[in-house]
């Protein structure tokens, strides 16, 4: 093995890209060669650092430093004073990556000191496009183990972890496959859902960008678990990096035997296929994506009954979240009793979040069940930008849950999240400030789901459309007290009635808002005034006199 002094990892997520980390690559590679470093220094693409909003990155190691935003023509000055010289450049470094003379600390070292990294662990230190470095990693040590002791085992472990769904149901997963694994049929499915089309949850796409292999052994280690014997990956078709990443780990991994005929030896088979979606919202519940994998219109189906015993095609189908599936491989390779030792009886293991909005720190970040809200804007996010006072937490995503100030300190796991009637849903917190207006948010997410709803059933149909248009002329002005009324009653008729859960739930952050914020709200109506300045308000009609 050969051993390089220094190794620099270049952030080569989608959003990095996007902003000319290839070229910063490329020109990294082309100094070192000039200097005659290239036998001193590996440069490796890797997923993100962590960090959204912070241009380019790349972190050098062993002293840890993070350059951000780094642009062409920091480059030579970077590897000739740092990595010729071994000068630092403190002025083109990253703050997250400075210490805190108060603390003791680096920004980045008080982020980690909240989360606990299980999922994220290769991301931002492996090249996700190496199965050699997924492998050197523990990369296919838990379908080793699987083949060893076999399925039964594997899915006792499962169970025994109480893994619950990160998809937002949360549903147990050991459940879900026993279900499955009981069904008598000769063909049966497991799918991985890919398809992230949540406003402000981004968690899935970070993990599929850098570390695709671990979604690839949970899928298998799901169908041994169950007997099934192929794989769907369906993902959004935006997400073009992650589909180029998934698809070059699947090749890699016939190439070594883990996919195909005879895995290992084992006497398994499992081939796994990607299905790109369209960019409906809908197909984010699971039997509209099973019609759309079927080629048909993606409309959720009636149930029962349900996937584990008929799904697609009609055949016995497993499907899970891209973090559910992730989740297997660290259970098997460290035992379901150590999984239960991370997180809180009723939610073990962690949680995947996209922190945005008004914090100062963004991106992915991977908490312990049982965690304060609190803490994560605080010490994750460190605080609301600005020096602001916080409005309101968006948790869970659009159709998730309203969590104003006063129950930030509510611990983020199932169990103590349901006594405010909120979930971790979706994996998204959207932290907003004392300058937004509570009336606009609702009016966005409401503009939507009229947008996303598949049309189905009428209650969802007409009811989103509806719901747009009175809370949108709330925000102008035009608003009396009585469309409150008709929205409270439209939003619990629709809760009860809608055919899915996206119209069952598109009122959630409505009705919430309502109780919430009532003020706000007749503040629009009776004062004809928005509070944060952000509504436009149309100019009183007066009225035609006929004389």
């Amino acid at each position: 093995m050969k051993f390089y002094r220094t190794h620099v990892l270049v952030a080569e997520d989608s959003k990095s890209l996007s902003k000319g980390a290839k070229e910063i690559e490329e020109l990294l590679l082309r100094e070192i060669r000039n200097l005659g470093l290239e036998k001193e220094i590996l440069i490796t693409p890797t997923g993100s650092l962590g960090y959204e909003d912070i241009g380019v990155a790349i972190a050098v190691y062993p002293e840890g430093i993070i350059y951000a935003p780094v642009t062409p023509k920091d480059v030579p000055l970077i590897v000739k004073e740092h990595f010729l010289k071994g000068r630092i450049l403190s002025n083109i470094s990253h703050e997250i990556g400075k210490k805190d003379v108060s603390l003791g600390i680096s920004k980045a070292e008080k982020v980690l000191s909240v989360q606990k990294k299980v999922l994220l662990r290769r991301v931002g230190s492996i090249n996700p496009e190496s199965i050699e470095e997924y492998i050197a990693e523990d990369g296919y040590l838990a379908l080793e183990k699987a083949f060893e002791n076999g399925s039964e085992w594997v899915l006792n472990e499962v169970k025994n972890s109480e893994l619950r769904g990160r998809g937002g149901a949360g549903f147990p997963t050991g459940k879900k496959w026993e279900f499955t694994a009981m069904a008598k049929s000769d063909v049966k499915f497991v799918i991985c859902n890919a398809d992230e089309g949540e406003p402000g949850t981004f968690k899935d796409r970070v993990l599929m960008e850098g570390d695709p292999h671990s979604i690839i052994e949970g899928m298998i280690l799901a169908g041994f678990a169950t007997g099934a014997t192929y794989g769907y990956i369906y993902i959004r078709g935006e997400y073009e990096l992650s589909i180029k990443r998934l698809s070059k780990a699947i090749e890699q991994a016939y190439d070594y035997g883990f996919l195909g005929k005879d895995i290992l030896g084992s006497g398994f088979d499992f081939d796994i296929e990607i299905k790109k979606g369209a960019g409906a919202y809908v197909c984010g519940e699971e039997t509209a994506l099973l019609e759309s994998i079927e080629g048909k219109r993606g409309e959720p189906r009636k149930k029962p009954p349900y996937p584990p015993t008929s799904g697609l095609f009609k055949r016995p189908t497993v499907i899970n979240n891209v973090e559910t599936l992730a989740n297997i491989p660290p259970i098997l390779v460290n035992g379901s009793n150590w999984f239960k030792q991370i997180g809180v009886p009723g939610s073990y293991g962690t949680k995947l979040f996209s922190l945005m909005g008004d914090v100062n720190y963004k991106g992915v970040i991977e908490i312990p069940f049982g965690v304060k809200l609190r803490e994560i804007i605080e010490e994750v996010g460190f605080g609301v930008k600005g020096g602001k006072n916080l409005k309101v937490v968006i948790l869970g995503g659009v159709s998730g849950s309203l969590i104003s100030k006063e129950e930030i300190d509510t611990e983020v796991d199932f169990n103590s999240l349901a006594k405010i009637e909120a979930g971790p849903g979706s994996g998204s917190i959207v932290v907003l400030s004392e300058d937004r207006c509570i009336v606009d948010v609702v009016k966005n997410i409401a503009y939507f789901f009229r947008h996303e709803s598949c049309g189905k059933c009428t209650p969802c149909r007409v009811g989103t459309d509806v719901i747009y248009r009175i809370v949108d002329n709330v925000s102008k002005g035009n608003g009396q007290r009585e469309d409150l009324v008709k929205l409270e009653k439209l939003s619990n008729a629709m809760k009860l009635t809608s055919f899915c859960g996206l119209g069952q739930t598109t009122p959630n952050i409505l009705l919430q808002s309502l109780t919430k914020f009532k003020e706000e709200w007749l503040a629009h109506i009776d004062e004809r005034k928005c509070p944060s300045n952000i509504c436009q308000f149309e100019p009183i009609k007066e009225e035609v006199i006929n004389e």
